[in-house]
């Protein structure tokens, strides 16, 4: 068997996927992700009750950096991936952005002119000699049609982006891969510079709030990211299904009316209240950080997912370890190495439940939309309710049972949204009953203009 067929397979793969696939395809990974999120909030409680591990800062800081392992595998995979770019031949898909003849008229290629005085001599002379000397048997047609060179010249800069693409084009296919191979790296990493801080507090937030409360509480609190990803996208928007519309409201209302049927009998404790700002604040920066990165990146092919989380975690890696120092000095949080059974947990939760989890959700996200990414994450309800259930024996009302039908609706709904085309059918319906209502109450007038009325319909032409 050919090494190269798992790769040829995969790519095949994403090029076939039509919308509908895509949707499905982004559904399945997002309820995988929640059923590992779940499990990974449960060990993190277990970490920090059981194995006396109580170190969110630490934690977050471990896991996030555990990142850098992708970019430990893209390079053992490069040659492997070079050497069957190699025995494909050397064509390549290119991508179908714009149509060939509109593709110049939509740009503006060159910069506006500067002239600037002709700096050779010998031009100078020729234009000065074409100029002012004449013979005296030329005639005046001659001189008229003598030619005449202006002393500037006009000066257009091209963009530098299309200077980037006449460079590439000039070169040979394999020398213009290794140069958008290296741009592509070098503009992933500064991407991940700028979102590497909005992911980790999301994150440290998460686990703070999770030190504090039950983990179906925290779950149902941080599932509020959806309002925020319908606030923000509408601001920023990053492709149609951004767009703001009446029935994503009243999804997205739906789903936290759900939050807050389950939560509102508990958010009296003072402990709690404490666990759900910091779920709040993590939603937030959770939110913050997936329309940025959709706004980066609109799509999946725009972006390599183990690229970019592989810069995030080595961004973390080198920028955040000074703040050890600050915690440990204040006594927020002493420094510990943990033992090597700690360790252990440590180790399995950050590669299964952040290294992997993460870049399948991100990817779940460009499959389907960031607000279906967002409402997924509620479906860690009733798995957490599950797992509170059958592990610690905790009943929960009758109205955290409820509270769980409308936001399984509000994911249905949207996805349900996405799949035709955006549209929204909410707003449709009420339109079509208040014409309703209105033409019940108001009777049909005709108005016939006064030349239709003063026309004569016999002829007078007796």
């Amino acid at each position: 068997m050919n090494v190269c067929e798992p790769l040829e397979k995969i790519n095949h793969i994403q090029i076939m996927l039509g919308r509908t696939q895509k949707l499905v395809l982004g559904i399945t990974i997002l309820i995988l992700v929640d059923i590992v999120w779940v499990s990974s909030s449960e060990l993190t409680k277990f970490l920090y009750k059981e194995a006396k591990f109580d170190k969110p800062f630490f934690c977050t800081y471990f896991k996030t950096s555990m990142f850098s392992i992708y970019l430990l595998v893209i390079g053992i995979l490069a040659p492997w991936k070079e050497s069957c770019e190699r025995q494909n031949g050397t064509y390549a898909m290119m991508e179908q952005n714009a149509e060939d003849e509109n593709y110049y008229t939509n740009q503006a290629g060159l910069g506006d002119p500067t002239y600037v005085p002709i700096r050779s001599a010998h031009l100078a002379s020729t234009a000065n000699a074409s100029g002012n000397t004449l013979s005296g048997t030329e005639s005046d047609d001659s001189s008229v049609r003598s030619v005449r060179f202006s002393k500037m010249a006009e000066v257009r800069e091209m963009s530098a982006h299309e200077a980037t693409d006449a460079l590439l084009a000039r070169l040979s296919y394999a020398a213009s891969l290794r140069i958008r191979r290296q741009k592509t790296h070098h503009k992933t990493a500064k991407t991940a510079l700028l979102f590497c801080l909005l992911w980790f507090v999301a994150n440290y937030f998460f686990q703070l709030a999770l030190e504090m409360d039950e983990t179906a509480m925290i779950t149902l609190v941080s599932s509020t990211s959806s309002f925020f990803i319908i606030c923000m996208a509408a601001v920023f928007p990053s492709a149609t299904g951004d767009k703001l519309t009446f029935t994503k409201v009243i999804a997205v209302g739906m789903n936290i009316g759900g939050v807050v049927a389950i939560t509102m009998n508990d958010l009296h404790d003072t402990k709690m209240t404490r666990g759900v700002l910091l779920a709040l604040f993590s939603a937030f920066f959770y939110a913050s950080y997936l329309v940025f990165v959709k706004r980066k990146s609109d799509t999946e092919e725009k972006v390599d997912i183990p690229l970019f989380f592989g810069f995030v975690g080595l961004w973390n890696l080198m920028l955040l370890w000074p703040i050890f120092f600050i915690l440990h000095f204040t006594k927020i949080e002493t420094f510990e190495v943990p033992n090597q059974g700690q360790f252990a947990l440590l180790f399995l939760n950050g590669l299964i439940g952040t290294v992997l989890a993460e870049a399948l959700w991100l990817w779940g996200c460009f499959l389907t939309s960031s607000l279906i990414g967002t409402l997924a994450m509620s479906l860690q309800i009733p798995l957490a309710i599950v797992f509170d259930v059958m592990l610690k024996h905790e009943p929960y009302s009758r109205t955290f049972y409820m509270g769980s039908i409308p936001i399984f609706l509000a994911l249905t709904l949207v996805a349900l949204l996405m799949r035709n085309d955006d549209t929204d059918p909410l707003t449709k319906l009420f339109k079509i009953v208040y014409r309703k209502v209105c033409r019940c109450h108001k009777p049909n007038i005709v108005r016939v203009n006064d030349d239709e009325q003063q026309e004569s319909l016999i002829s007078n032409s007796d």
